[in-house]
């Protein structure tokens, strides 16, 4: 029994100078570019492959729906990271990497999901009327990214053709507000990918598509908001009636996604969800995933594993806000509780969480959040 008590000890003892070791290299982008870029180049290895190897990096464990949103998060959020990162750091140039993630993302294997459940190719409906709001959204807003830091016009075509789509099936709405799949609520999320993606958009073609984007967080500011905790609201009914549950996950995404339209909303936002959201424990800081109800343990498909009300994802998201509202104290908070959990590995020019060998779309989400800084 000595013996076991001392191995543990030393474990512990291990983790510990591990913890400090690789977060004292943190405080700011400057200070963590070296290990942004190993990040990075992992990411590279992993997702600008091919559809099938990326595909087959999705645990098999979660439906096929998920395995392809989590897909094209990996997509999405991989050219992000990518963008941020060669905006920050310009001698790192991932023009050809992103080219090629776009290119996997437009294959048949990652629409697949959205195909399966709307019963139509998305790439086919684009003159058509079925929302197909996940998959138009991000592959939009991958190609608005590698078109505001390139300039190049190789994926013009299908740019328009998608962002003509989502505002006319928006425009088109009454509640301004179109579903991500047939017979489910309306996810506040989902919509806001759509509107930064028109947003962006605007800013590349003269402000084209900036009528629906102002008119959309109007009504967000006016009338879509939570009268309790005044964050803009979760989930919604497709007769635009709001649900009153607010997740932590869904709103630390909705404060970074605002944060690419309108940082000073989002700086508000952000404030009230470290007010209702933001809990410490010992060591750990973190996002909690759900405001009212007593949840310490659990699991969702969007939050990941629930552990003393902690949601990862919320917490993953909320680094993104963090970073563009220069919250760094949050922030290194956040990757402090990130290396305690999840611990990184680092080889040949690369890093990475032990996360991504389970779930790459963690490590994707993570280096964006964490990249991402107001212009």
């Amino acid at each position: 029994m000595t013996i076991i008590l001392l191995f543990i000890l030393t474990l512990i003892l291990a983790k510990v100078i591990w913890v400090i070791y690789e977060t004292s290299r943190q405080g700011s982008l400057v200070k963590e570019q070296t290990e942004i870029v190993r990040r990075a180049n992992y990411l590279i290895s992993k997702v600008a492959t091919s559809p099938k190897q990326l595909m087959d990096t999705m645990p098999r464990q979660i439906p096929s729906q998920f395995q392809g949103e989590w897909a094209i998060y990996s997509c999405s959020m991989t050219c992000k990271a990518l963008a941020n990162i060669a905006a920050l750091y310009p001698q790192n140039v991932y023009k050809e990497q992103i080219a090629k993630i776009i290119s996997i993302a437009m294959s048949v294997e990652i629409r697949g999901y959205d195909a399966e459940r709307w019963d139509e190719d998305p790439i086919n409906g684009l003159d058509g009327n079925v929302s197909h709001l996940s998959y138009y959204s991000h592959l939009a807003w991958m190609i608005g990214e590698y078109k505001l830091l390139y300039n190049d016009n190789q994926f013009d075509t299908l740019y328009h053709s998608l962002c003509a789509a989502m505002y006319r099936r928006i425009s088109n709405s009454p509640i301004l507000n179109i579903p991500t799949y047939p017979f489910e609520q309306i996810y506040i999320p989902d919509m806001l990918v759509a509107i930064v993606a028109l947003n962006i958009y605007s800013k590349i073609y003269n402000g084209r598509y900036q009528d629906l984007v102002q008119k959309w967080m109007d009504a967000a500011k006016g009338e879509w908001m939570d009268k309790e905790t005044g964050l803009l609201v979760s989930f919604m009914s497709n007769s635009g009636i709001i649900s009153p549950m607010i997740k932590g996950s869904y709103s630390a995404l909705n404060c970074y996604y605002l944060s690419l339209i309108d940082i000073e909303f989002a700086k508000q936002q952000f404030r009230i969800l470290k007010k209702h959201f933001k809990k410490t424990l010992p060591l750990i800081t973190g996002v909690k995933e759900y405001h009212s109800e007593k949840c310490l343990f659990g699991f969702d498909i969007d939050a990941g594993p629930i552990i003393f009300g902690l949601s990862p994802s919320g917490t993953g998201f909320a680094l993104g806000a963090a970073t563009m509202c220069n919250d760094y104290k949050f922030r290194k908070q956040i990757l402090r509780t990130a290396e305690i959990a999840c611990s990184t590995v680092s080889y040949n020019g690369k890093s990475h969480y032990l996360l991504a060998n389970v779930a790459l779309v963690g490590e994707a989400i993570l280096l964006a959040m964490r990249t991402t800084c107001h212009e």
